[in-house]
């Protein structure tokens, strides 16, 4: 039996502001498969200074939810924050070494936790591979206290990036880039449509945020441009096309 891998805990990379930020955070998009690490480095820095244009997370309980093996809560803790991580998949949980601390195997959309018992929750790329992506939501803002920030951010369906592995062929169909894919690799992709990945706009998220009385839009942009980008996600199908990745920031109100 192999030796189990040294659980690494990369420091967090800080975000860099200005027009920079954008370019920092697509080259390390291009090296993700290279270098994971780096590049959830940098993301996890990026969406700690999000979040911290909101609320200062020192001795805040910051709730992420589907964060894989940790690199967000990472984050949160280097910030002072109490992390807690859920995650469905026990295998992504274990990516680098074990599961770390305060993680616990659960669905987003039946969260194991108290109503209201959360400053922060937290979801990164999560919504386009959930079925119901309103009990998603619901689950979130449940679970965060009045006054606290829900972070939703998601890979848009007709972006470059909507199909994940399958793209760009996702433009012509889920189910034919599924096929398509199969064909090449002589195996079905990790994402699979209809299943774990899912035609997910923007349109349908916003309406279902926006007609919530519990909660406010604080931000609702696209995640990785510059702010003054934040227009975009005002042009009805076009958003769809330019967005690439919703960047929602609610604050839950009762």
């Amino acid at each position: 039996m192999a030796a189990p891998r040294t659980l690494s805990r990369r420091p967090v990379e800080p975000a860099v502001p200005g027009r920079f930020r954008s370019l920092r955070l697509f080259r390390g998009f291009l090296g993700e498969q290279s270098d994971p690490d780096g590049f959830y480095a940098l993301l996890a820095g990026d969406a700690v200074r999000q979040i911290e244009r909101h609320v200062d997370l020192a001795g805040r309980t910051v709730l992420d939810v589907g964060g894989g093996s940790g690199y967000f809560t990472d984050a949160f803790d280097a910030r002072g924050a109490r992390g807690l991580l859920v995650e469905a998949d026990l295998g992504e949980l274990s990516g680098r070494g074990g599961p770390r601390p305060g993680s616990l195997v659960g669905d987003g959309c039946r969260l194991p936790l108290r109503d209201a018992g959360v400053d922060v929750s937290f979801s990164s790329n999560v919504l386009e591979h959930v079925p119901d992506p309103g009990a998603f939501i619901d689950e979130l803002v449940r679970v965060t206290r009045p006054g606290g920030i829900v972070y939703l951010a998601y890979t848009l369906w007709l972006s470059p990036w909507g199909g994940h592995e399958t793209s760009p062929w996702h433009f012509l169909g889920g189910a034919y880039a599924a096929r398509r894919y199969a064909r090449r690799h002589g195996h079905p992709p990790k994402n699979r449509y209809g299943t774990s990945l899912f035609a997910l706009g923007a349109g349908r998220v916003l309406r279902l945020v926006r007609s919530r009385d519990d909660v406010t839009v604080l931000e609702a942009r696209p995640r990785y441009y510059p702010r003054w980008c934040g227009f975009v996600v005002r042009l009805p199908g076009l958003r769809e096309l330019l967005t690439w990745n919703l960047l929602l920031i609610l604050r839950r109100e009762s």
